[in-house]
């Protein structure tokens, strides 16, 4: 990897595939803040949440898509990527910013724990590296990203400047159309899917499920990225990935467990 000193180095994935127009458009958006390097899956990679790869080999190879920029594909997932990228490309020396996405669909409240994207955004901030996930309300192929450009760039800016907290990255979603009044800073949602199983056919008369499902939003708050979203702002929630519930400790100590 041919690294530019004076400038930042960073690391740009996603779960939508090494060719969905959403990488495209985030690496245009960041492109002039340093070197950018992308490792993205061959494929979609959707809904992997912190998959990994285990007992089966990776495959990683130099791709040239884009102008200028150092691309490669990975058979793995998302967060496959970003521990190939560490280890095999920036070789230990860790890149000053990762950043995931532009996700095609929302990935606000409960969907960053299923998200691919995010969950290459977690992995990168697991590493140490300041990291971000962005995601636009938007699954067309067609999808107009220009609108997000401006926030991103904001965003990107303040996070070379002032590095995040320890432990802590970015979740990031854009509401669909250009006329957004600003960044709202938020909690995540209490929303959820309400899921349901479509039973079909195949051919030889054997059922299988097609899941599908209605997103519940049970917060009414006005510091929520759903309200956010649904009121025309850019959400942007700082996440960490210890996921110990401090407050129920207390609890649990009043407990008697050791008798």
């Amino acid at each position: 990897m041919k690294k530019e000193q004076s400038r930042p180095n960073i690391l740009v994935v996603n779960d939508d595939g090494v060719t969905a127009p959403g990488i495209r458009n985030l690496i245009e958006a960041v492109k002039e803040f340093g070197n950018v390097v992308v490792v993205a899956p061959d494929g979609p990679q959707s809904g992997m949440g912190h998959a990994i790869t285990i007992g089966k080999p990776l495959r990683f190879d130099r791709v040239h898509l884009y102008e200028g920029v150092e691309m490669y594909k990975c058979s793995g997932t998302p967060v496959d990527c970003v521990k190939l990228a560490v280890n095999r490309i920036f070789k230990g020396k860790k890149p000053d910013l990762c950043v995931s996405g532009i996700n095609h669909g929302l990935n606000n409240s409960i969907n960053v724990i299923y998200s691919g994207t995010m969950s290459a955004a977690v992995e990168g901030a697991i590493e140490g590296i300041p990291s971000v996930g962005f995601s636009l309300d938007d699954f067309s192929e067609e999808a107009d990203f220009s609108h997000c450009y401006k926030f991103i760039k904001t965003i990107v800016r303040q996070v070379l400047e002032h590095g995040l907290p320890q432990a802590t990255l970015l979740n990031v979603n854009f509401p669909k159309g250009a006329d957004l009044k600003g960044i709202k800073i938020c909690r995540q949602a209490n929303a959820k899917w309400a899921e349901e199983f479509d039973e079909r056919k195949d051919p030889y008369g054997r059922p299988y499920y097609w899941l599908s499902g209605v997103f519940q939003n049970n917060d009414k708050g006005e510091d929520t990225d759903v309200w956010a979203l649904e009121n025309g702002f850019v959400s942007v929630v700082p996440v960490q990935f210890d996921l110990t519930a401090h407050h129920a400790i207390p609890i649990l100590n009043s407990w008697t467990l050791n008798d």
